[in-house]
């Protein structure tokens, strides 16, 4: 790979109950959990982390659970869409879950030639489910109900709402070397040949809209992948010389972040591919344990005693 932005990282978002969160990203759409830790602002709230077997970059959804907090409202200044890619043939086995399950889905669709099937979470959240027109050869995470012919297989695209586009796509195209590839009526479509997979990004110009309000339901920020510290440090200097005001690095125990604010209000990460979710746990374990930044571990007890249990 090179020194490039390759594509989507992981996307954060906020979520209510715990409870229900984990059980509708592993049990009705059979992503697995690969890591239950904590808010590193906020040890007394769970971090989620859903992905693919591997907890590969470009397949990872995380949420920080705030249970009781208010809901968000989509609108301009947001990440408004998370799409996932899912193998041809597969939308009317997700219509049908969808239908026992009781989930809020609407009719497939068609964006740029592409199917997809809208579903919300149970917070609100939009989700995409889209059959790639180009080949995704990434294998999904199965469950005994969901196989390779219907697994999620990770990223497909992630939807910014935003009151004008052009100072964000100059971001994405002349900073992380996105290029627009098709664009219909306000939605504009930008990808990446750096990486096969978690490759687009879609900007809607909401001209006039609303505001958003980023809370329960709503995507806290997307993060774009680099494959070390090196090639993350080069972006840093580059954002700061295009007058950004961008963080230093942060350890997350499972990557390196770089954070800055793009200029239509959407939160951007660069995280880095190392050292990976198997840092503190093994493979085959992931996600089984609570696992706590060195600077809480003093605090276990009291950390696990305040956090809702889970089952």
């Amino acid at each position: 790979m090179e020194n490039r932005i390759l594509g989507l990282h992981h996307v954060t978002a906020i979520a209510g109950s715990a409870q229900r969160n984990l059980d509708f990203y592993t049990r009705i759409l059979g992503l697995r959990f690969i890591k239950k830790t904590v808010n590193f602002d906020d040890p007394h709230t769970y971090h989620f982390y859903y992905g693919d077997y591997y907890g590969t970059p470009g397949t990872i959804l995380t949420f920080f659970p705030w249970e009781g907090a208010a809901s968000g409202r989509r609108g301009t200044g947001q990440a408004t869409e998370v799409g996932f890619s899912v193998p041809a043939g597969s939308l009317d086995f997700w219509l049908n879950r969808f239908t026992e399950q009781g989930i809020i889905y609407n009719k497939p669709a068609k964006k740029f030639e592409e199917e997809y099937l809208t579903v919300l979470d149970p917070d609100g959240l939009k989700l995409e489910l889209v059959v790639s027109s180009t080949p995704d050869n990434r294998i999904g995470h199965t469950t005994d109900q969901i196989t390779d012919r219907q697994a999620i297989k990770g990223f497909h695209h992630v939807t910014l709402t935003l009151s004008s586009i052009k100072p964000t796509a100059d971001v994405l195209t002349e900073i992380f070397g996105y290029k627009l590839v098709a664009e219909h009526v306000n939605r504009y479509r930008f990808a990446t040949d750096a990486i096969e997979g978690a490759a687009i990004i879609d900007l809607v110009e909401a001209v006039g809209e609303n505001r958003g309000q980023v809370a329960v339901g709503s995507v806290h920020h997307i993060a774009f992948r680099v494959k070390d510290d090196a090639t993350e440090m080069k972006f840093r200097e580059i954002i700061e010389r295009k007058g950004f005001q961008i963080t230093p690095q942060i350890d997350r125990n499972y990557f390196h972040s770089l954070y800055f604010r793009e200029p239509g209000g959407v939160l951007f990460e660069i995280a880095t591919d190392n050292p990976g979710f198997t840092a503190d746990e093994p493979l085959e374990k992931l996600g089984t344990e609570l696992k706590l930044p060195p600077q809480y571990e003093p605090r276990r007890k009291e950390i696990e005693q305040a956090l809702v249990p889970l089952t």
